[in-house]
């Protein structure tokens, strides 16, 4: 038996690291096929299960077994990976390949969704009408990994065929559906992770709605960067993914102009992550400043600012879309470029220093120093704090001052130009959705959220948050792959050394240390914008299991 914390002697751990020099030592192998797909031996290795013991620095014998997962071609690596909250089941979205693994790594499926012969020019793609450009073998990249609970269904899309979806049974991955015979159906050719989020919503008893925003890589004639898509309960339903509301005076999603594209011929939107909360859907977003009548034309000139995007769940016509900068500052430097962020309840503490009840949302976002160079963007970095409560309030206060007929609507990339704001005596409640007048709604006074930690070096990447015993425990992870814990204080520890001081362990050799937890979750806890190295803890009813992802690899060690 491992206990809750574990003791580490710096000089013991050194030799252990010296004698495994990298982060997995495999020692036995497991190969297994899906019943979906027929590897090509001669292009393909097998899907590789290792399971190697890694040596702690203990008093006592005991080791927790390290399960490791690769995928089949190195260099398909993972984008992204969700864990049944039931279950535990895990679920790995990478290029070419859906898998479903058990939660201590051992693949149950393999779901080939690439390389297919593919051309970004076809369009409609290939799938629907032949297409006079080159076909080569393309790449389907992973860009959306979505359980839909209730109906016991994975929705996957990819980048390939300008970007379609599947929907796959949880159980065995087998197709439910892939619509492809509407233009709507296409969601976007982007071939980056990191540009595109989805939220499911669901009544229940009631068919669903997928809100989902995308870059869109030029393409603002084809791809909507926002909108919300029916999401039937019966699989084989013909309204797979339409629109919810689609006719020639108002429809479910917003579309970059193309008068945009001509002054900031860079300009896109990022969706960085995406939650519902209450009667409302969230996007958090990075995207170009547009200054009127400005053309900018180089990258490297672009200032970025990041943004929430609130739209009421049930308004088809999206009048409700309402959209204010946000970030935060401490010491009079502003922290402005969104990385990362992470819906969570705040704890007693937390909850008290807020002015709220523990069961209200608070956001935890990561943010990089200034507004410029958002694709690599500076060392300095900040965790802050968003209550939920908060964002709603600034929200209702900008609808309020527009409807009294103050000011415009300052959405000058969606509207191209200066649209006053429209007195009119209607009563703004926090449930308000909107009219026909004063919509879309932007706003320049940023919200600020409360800043927790900031740091000059090892630029945070990514933040994950749980309740512990009433206090808020938050993670973060870091561009050179390591990971802090702190409390609700910001007192920084590092989550797998936390009886020992001034102690940097890497990677390689993590040694979980936390008490027992009362359910699975999933944690993303640190990411690289450069390389799409992902870090995961898996926490069950007993135990922790911390999986971390390289590009082509995931590891989990078992604590038992």
């Amino acid at each position: 038996m491992v206990h809750n914390h574990v003791r580490a002697d710096p000089e013991k751990w050194s030799s252990i690291q010296r004698r495994y020099p990298s982060s997995l030592a495999p020692l036995g192998m497991e190969q297994r096929r899906s019943q979906l797909w027929t590897m090509q031996t001669e292009n393909l290795s097998v899907v590789l299960l290792s399971v190697a013991w890694l040596l702690l620095a203990r008093e006592t014998t005991g080791m927790p077994q390290f399960s490791t997962f690769h995928s089949e071609n190195r260099d398909w690596t993972f984008n992204h990976l969700t864990v049944h909250r039931r279950t535990g089941a895990v679920y790995v979205g990478a290029i070419n390949r859906v898998y479903k693994l058990t939660g201590n790594l051992t693949i149950q499926v393999a779901h080939k969704t690439g390389p297919e012969e593919d051309n970004k020019a076809c369009y409609p793609p290939l799938i629907v009408q032949p297409c006079s450009e080159v076909l080569t073998l393309t790449n389907n990249v992973n860009k959306l990994l979505i359980i839909d609970y209730s109906e016991n269904r994975l929705l996957a899309c990819g980048s390939l065929y300008q970007g379609v979806c599947k929907l796959l049974r949880l159980d065995d991955l087998f197709i439910l559906v892939e619509p492809s015979h509407k233009k709507e159906h296409y969601l976007s050719s982007v071939n980056k992770t990191g540009t595109m989020y989805g939220v499911i919503v669901r009544s229940e008893g009631e068919d669903g709605k997928l809100f989902i925003g995308t870059a869109v890589d030029g393409k603002q004639d084809y791809f909507p960067t926002l909108s919300s898509r029916k999401l039937p309960r019966d699989p084989e339903s013909s309204a797979m993914l339409d629109y919810e509301l689609h006719s020639d005076f108002v429809s479910s999603l917003i579309k970059i102009p193309s008068d945009t594209l001509a002054l900031v011929s860079h300009f896109d939107i990022f969706y960085i992550y995406g939650f519902a909360s209450g009667g409302f859907v969230y996007f958090l977003t990075v995207q170009p400043e547009t200054p009127e009548g400005v053309a900018i034309n180089s990258a490297g000139d672009l200032f970025y600012t990041s943004r929430i995007v609130r739209l009421c769940k049930d308004d088809p016509k999206f009048h409700s879309y309402v959209s204010l900068p946000f970030g935060c500052t401490r010491a009079g430097v502003e922290y402005r470029l969104l990385q990362a962020a992470y819906l969570a309840k705040p704890g007693e503490a937390l909850a008290q220093a807020f002015n709220i009840s523990s069961d209200e949302d608070v956001l935890f976002a990561i943010f990089s120093k200034g507004q410029k160079q958002y694709h690599h963007p500076p060392d300095d970095s900040a965790l802050c704090a968003f209550p939920i409560r908060a964002i709603n309030l600034q929200i209702k206060e900008r609808l309020q001052s527009c409807y009294q007929g103050e000011g415009n609507l300052e959405l000058n990339w969606l509207l191209g130009k200066d649209v006053q704001c429209t007195k009119a005596p209607v009563p703004i409640d926090d449930n308000f959705c909107g009219l026909d007048i004063n919509q879309p709604l932007g706003g320049s006074t940023p919200v600020e959220g409360l800043t927790l930690y900031t740091t000059s070096r090892d630029r945070l990447t990514s933040v994950a948050s749980y309740v512990y015993n009433g206090y808020s425990v938050v993670f973060v992870g870091t561009k050179s792959g390591k990971l802090k814990k702190m409390g609700h204080k910001g007192k920084v520890r590092l989550l797998w050394a936390s009886e020992v001081k001034d102690v940097d362990y890497q990677m390689q050799s993590p040694v979980c240390s936390l008490k027992e937890l009362t359910e699975w979750q999933l944690l993303p806890l640190a990411s690289s914008l450069l390389n799409p190295a992902l870090v995961w803890g898996l926490i069950s009813r007993s135990r922790i299991h911390l999986a971390f992802a390289r590009p082509d690899h995931i590891a989990c060690p078992r604590v038992s």
